[in-house]
């Protein structure tokens, strides 16, 4: 008999990859998170978002993107409904929850991610959100 869970945790497929970065990432284990990228990934963060720009390494990725999420928002969350796998390729729409820091504001607004997987790493990531919906939850009421 297969253990599953051993199973998923060392699986190459690209969706389990991607999963498993996900899961990561709501734990707030930023070890794990890193050991889903690729030491030269390349993380694409849609431009008008607050981090938007392109991250290279795990430990930029992290820095610079997780890292800043959690500083400026609380419970920061990428809620992964379906996802869409073609080879190498996974799409994941997905709901982004949090409430900001400084306006009290709540956040929530579908996202479309896309990420390439290979060797069992996530080699390159690019994110789509609607950027008003982020700005307007973290910009004070006048």
């Amino acid at each position: 008999m297969t253990d599953t869970h051993t199973a998923f945790a060392t699986s190459a497929a690209p969706a389990d990859v991607v999963r498993r970065r996900y899961l990561a990432s709501a734990a707030a284990d930023l070890d794990a998170l890193r050991a889903t990228l690729a030491p030269d990934v390349e993380w694409t963060e849609m431009a008008g978002f607050p981090l938007g720009g392109t991250y290279r390494t795990p430990e930029g990725v992290t820095a610079n993107v997780m890292q800043k999420l959690g500083a400026d928002w609380d419970g920061w969350a990428a809620h992964d409904d379906p996802y869409v796998v073609d080879g190498e390729n996974v799409v994941v729409l997905a709901r982004y929850t949090a409430v900001h820091k400084s306006t009290g504001k709540h956040l929530n607004a579908r996202v479309a991610h896309h990420f390439t997987v290979r060797g069992g790493l996530i080699v390159r990531f690019e994110q789509f959100v609607d950027t008003a919906l982020v700005r307007d939850a973290a910009t004070p009421d006048n």
